[in-house]
């Protein structure tokens, strides 16, 4: 019979689960306590959290939450699980900049899920190349609004111009009453 710790854990990471948009995995084998308190720390900053599990407990929970299987490599070795809460394209940045740190050996970026759709770690790191979410909403909201003040710039133009004819007109009557 498992101990009721491991019933208690499970149940706190279907919690966490449940609340999550995106999971990645990586392997921390070595990492230094500065190191992994560093990376929780601009995880935390980017909606995101990082959960350390046992392989075993960490796919029954997703499991049970209705999370898609990890493939099988993905999970071997000491993992670390970064849930998204918020942006996973923020969160994939700061995953992607610290594996790609030249000063640490010790964080093996692996893939991860994306709404219920298994990511290779070429797919995560593409996801991570991807701008944040308020920089897409200002191009759309950009690209939204460009055909407006182009209808603005023409309509404003026909009256600029009538303007500038009267004004001529007024200047020439002027010319010619002195």
């Amino acid at each position: 019979m498992p101990a009721k710790i491991k019933y208690e854990l499970v149940d706190s990471l279907k919690e966490k689960l449940s609340k999550t948009k995106a999971i990645f995995v990586a392997e921390y084998r070595g990492m230094t306590v500065a190191q992994s308190t560093a990376l929780r720390k601009k995880v935390r900053e980017a909606g995101g959290e990082l959960k350390v599990s046992k392989n075993t407990l960490f796919k029954i929970a997703m499991k049970e939450t209705g999370f898609a299987e990890l493939p099988e490599e993905m999970t071997k070795g000491p993992n670390i699980y970064a849930l998204c809460y918020d942006d996973p394209v923020a969160v994939a940045k700061v995953l992607k900049e610290y594996a790609n740190d030249k000063t640490q050996k010790a964080f093996i970026l692996k893939g991860g899920l994306l709404e219920n759709q298994q990511l290779t770690l070429a797919q995560v790191m593409a996801l991570a190349d991807l701008p944040s979410k308020e920089v897409l909403l200002g191009q759309v909201v950009r690209t939204i609004a460009a055909p407006l003040s182009g209808l603005v710039n023409v309509l404003s133009g026909t009256m600029r111009n009538l303007v500038t004819c009267l004004a001529q007109i007024r200047d020439k009557k002027q010319e010619d009453a002195a």
